[in-house]
């Protein structure tokens, strides 16, 4: 008899430990429309330098999330003009989010983006919460620091123009600010 009642209590502990996974397995996102989002909609999360490099590219994503410190040995070009959540109804908008965030979106672990350039072609690109190590060209309008971003190198841009429409209020440049073709 209780033999068969471990048996039992075993078997019922197995079937709520599936049950409770089964909960939280995800399920395919719609869109408004009902149909399956493209790639341009949703976050690449990356914690590689070959997804990071890709994420960034012309044909990447609207915002980019590290999970870690990435170190890139070759110069990197963020381009391309993406919309906010990946609606072309929405503002454009490129989201370099360089840490982890809380449920009220404040950065709680910071990450280093370690390149030796990087060269911001996309339009009102925002760099949030960590650190880029190297040196940042702007060469596109309305760029942004948010959240405590840094910048642990010199940050130039291609015209006055572009480095009137910048916001640097919510991060820090260790380096040069200024206008260098």
């Amino acid at each position: 008899m209780k033999m068969v009642k471990k048996k039992g209590i075993v078997l019922l502990a197995a079937l709520l430990v599936v049950a409770m996974f089964a909960g939280c397995a995800s399920k395919p996102q719609k869109g408004s429309d009902g149909k399956q989002p493209d790639a341009q909609t949703s976050a690449s999360i990356v914690n590689d330098e070959t997804a990071f490099i890709k994420a960034v590219a012309k044909d990447g994503t609207w915002i980019v999330c590290t999970l870690k410190d990435l170190k890139v040995d070759q110069d990197l070009v963020i381009e391309g003009e993406f919309h906010d959540r990946g609606d072309k109804s929405q503002d454009l908008i490129r989201k370099i989010v360089l840490c982890k965030e809380d449920d009220k979106y404040k950065p709680t672990d910071r990450f280093k983006l370690t390149v030796p350039k990087l060269t911001v072609k996309s339009p009102n690109t925002v760099i949030i919460g960590g650190t880029v190590v190297g040196d940042v060209y702007v060469e596109s309008g309305d760029f942004k620091l948010n959240e405590g971003a840094k910048i642990d190198g010199n940050l130039y841009f291609a015209n006055k123009e572009y480095q009137d429409s910048a916001d640097l209020k919510g991060g820090s440049v260790s380096g040069d600010v200024k206008v260098q073709k």
